[in-house]
């Protein structure tokens, strides 16, 4: 029997993030990197209607949520939540020039490299032969695990296959790991399956649908 969105977007083996819509019914999005899922918790301009990090606790909510080893015992203070803030908006015109063939902004630069020049997070191995974080976890110790997760993005393989939503009405940004490498939506059961519905009704119409 096939799952439902809801019981697959529940799924806390699933890979990505259970994001939800305006109606609040949960998908799940799958960034395809650590430093993308950052970007689901907002960002400048018009991406601050959609602010997250509104307190340490945010911050360290979104860790524990992230595609990071779960068991993160994480501390983070003021100062490196506006540091989270800042790398994350800097992050965000970096993949948004990326996608649209822009050249990147030298300060949006910099803030990325310090940051992955900071202490990364540490991790160890449990006796039990699981991945575990060594203790003292910070939020320097977060972003700079971010910022060297994005350097490898924008500098690998799938550097080509950074992507923005192609919904006309959706700006999740995502890297495509797929095999055949086709991903085209952040979410099948979310603007997928809404692309699908807007091109049913116009071949009822004789129209060609938006996004098509």
């Amino acid at each position: 029997m096939k799952a439902s969105a809801r019981e697959w977007a529940s799924d806390p083996a699933a890979p990505g993030l259970v994001l939800h819509t305006p109606e609040g019914r949960p998908y799940r999005f799958d960034a395809g990197a650590l430093c993308l899922e950052l970007l689901t918790t907002g960002g400048p301009g018009s991406y601050g209607r959609h602010e997250a990090l509104d307190e340490p606790d945010a911050l360290v909510a979104w860790a524990q949520r992230s595609r990071l080893t779960p068991g993160l015992e994480l501390s983070v203070s003021e100062a490196e939540l506006g540091a989270a803030r800042a790398v994350r908006d800097a992050l965000l015109r970096l993949t948004l020039a990326r996608v649209h063939d822009l050249t990147p902004d030298e300060a949006d630069l910099a803030t990325l490299n310090t940051a992955a020049a900071g202490p990364p997070l540490v991790p160890r191995m449990t006796r039990d032969g699981r991945r575990a974080w060594a203790p003292g976890a910070t939020g320097t110790g977060l972003l700079s695990a971010v910022a060297r997760d994005a350097v490898e993005l924008f500098t690998g393989p799938y550097a080509h296959r950074i992507r923005e939503c192609g919904s006309p009405d959706c700006s999740l940004l995502f890297v495509d790991t797929s095999r055949p490498g086709h991903r085209r939506w952040c979410a099948m059961e979310r603007c997928g399956n809404r692309h699908k519905a807007r091109a049913h009704r116009a071949r009822g119409r004789g129209t060609p649908a938006p996004g098509a």
